[in-house]
């Protein structure tokens, strides 16, 4: 190895060793045993910087924001304003008019679904999703397609996790209108094809709404590269706060999506019998925004490329990589999706024989391990798998592989308590 290349390696993990003191939940007292946090997948610990963030705002600059002509409202104002910007710079908009703040990655697909879809929908037209998509990515398109005699179809996987591409041309008809896709499954870290997705899709005129939901935190995102016409994702699981999500918009849909909730702030003209909407994308945030939660998605943002995207993203990968090559040679068990490193992501999903994976996580929680078990909100996955549930683990910046050494301790106990 070269010195270059070692100073390299030694400068990122160094950047990750430093990382895990920034967040407060893993420097709890009176704990029995330290916390070993491996449900990423769900939602990520916050560090330090992000939560001076918040107090900052209420303690400096708390006000409503857009209406008031005095210094704090204007200060609140630019804030969450310049937190827009950052998210639009971040994920690689061309305007920060393209970005609109919502209640997270389910409430932007909804609006789609529901303000940009429904009106276009016909009995008989398809909505095309993947076998492995979050309820979230799932739940909104049904109930738009139940309420128009629209159809749902489905883009198959594999049994190692992976999209059947060669079904997709016949999939895409002159009756869909859409494909709804996940970037990385929340349930078996496959890494989805988007270009490959997104090219084909537009060569038959069909808008593509990605979710970027387990992408964001650990991979670079450019939507003007990736062309495609939606792009959603939730600050809590990008090291921000809860309570926030983003809606990307192309350009050319945006006039055709119509309020998804009336109030106050989203309109121009107000008369006894109708009105008439501000400009978008404030025409989409009707009532007071989450303002501090955008102040906090601005720092997890400023927080993530301080590290680096990049380092994280090839940190997660030699975790996983570690965590695989334990699972898939221990006997009894068996792990779900793709064991090929470039097709995943840092999320593994596995089962013990003979054990219901809500006892394995119950006896991993006892040693102070947090890992996810059930069915992850995918359940027409777990169909396609075979299997009611499974554990998950999920992995993030601050874990190291001492942690997952950790929890194959804890694995061969659950394997011994269960024979």
């Amino acid at each position: 190895m070269s010195e270059e290349f070692l100073k390299k390696l030694s400068d990122r993990q160094n950047r990750i060793l430093r990382a895990k003191a920034d967040f407060p939940i893993f420097h709890k007292k009176k704990e029995k045993r330290p916390l070993i946090y491996l449900d990423n997948a769900a939602t990520t610990q916050k560090p330090r910087q992000v939560i001076e963030s918040l107090v900052s705002f209420y303690e400096q600059h708390n006000s409503n924001v857009h209406r008031g002509i005095y210094r704090l409202s204007e200060e609140a104002t630019s804030l969450y304003e310049g937190a827009r910007r950052s998210v639009a710079h971040f994920i690689g908009a061309s305007s920060p008019q393209s970005i609109v703040f919502t209640r997270g990655t389910t409430e932007s697909i909804n609006m789609i679904a529901r303000s940009w879809l429904q009106p276009k929908l016909n009995r008989g037209d398809h909505i095309l999703v993947t076998e492995m998509e979050h309820h979230s990515n799932l739940i909104p398109w049904q109930l738009v397609a139940q309420e128009t005699g629209a159809q749902l179809s489905y883009l198959s996987i594999t049994s190692q996790g992976i999209l059947e591409l060669e079904n997709l041309e016949a999939l895409l008809t002159p009756d869909t209108k859409i494909l709804a896709v996940s970037a990385v499954s929340n349930v078996l870290g496959t890494i989805n094809p988007l270009e490959h997705l997104i090219k084909t899709a537009h060569s038959h005129n069909i808008p593509v709404l990605v979710d970027g939901a387990q992408a964001v935190a650990r991979q670079i995102i450019d939507v003007a590269a990736l062309d495609c016409d939606f792009f959603v994702f939730s600050a809590h699981k990008m090291y921000g706060p809860t309570g926030i999500g983003v809606l990307y918009c192309k350009p050319e849909h945006q006039q055709d999506i119509q309020p998804f909730m009336g109030g106050g702030g989203m309109i121009e003209q107000v008369q006894e019998q109708n009105a008439s909407w501000t400009e978008y994308p404030w025409k989409l945030e009707a009532g007071t925004p989450a303002i501090a939660q955008a102040v906090g998605l601005s720092a997890a943002i400023d927080y993530l490329q301080g590290v680096g995207l990049e380092t994280i993203g090839r940190h997660e990968k030699e975790l996983t990589d570690y965590a695989l090559q334990k699972l898939t040679q221990w006997p009894g068990v068996s792990v779900h999706g793709p064991v090929n490193l470039t097709q995943k992501a840092g999320v593994i999903s596995f089962q013990v024989d003979n054990t219901h994976p809500h006892d394995v996580a119950q006896i991993l929680d006892e040693d102070g391990i947090a890992v996810r078990a059930g069915h992850h909100c995918a359940q027409i996955l777990m169909s396609r798998l075979g299997v009611p549930a499974t554990v998950r683990l999920s992995f993030s910046l601050y874990n190291d592989q001492a942690e997952i050494d950790q929890f194959a301790e804890s694995l061969l106990k659950v394997q011994q308590m269960f024979g």
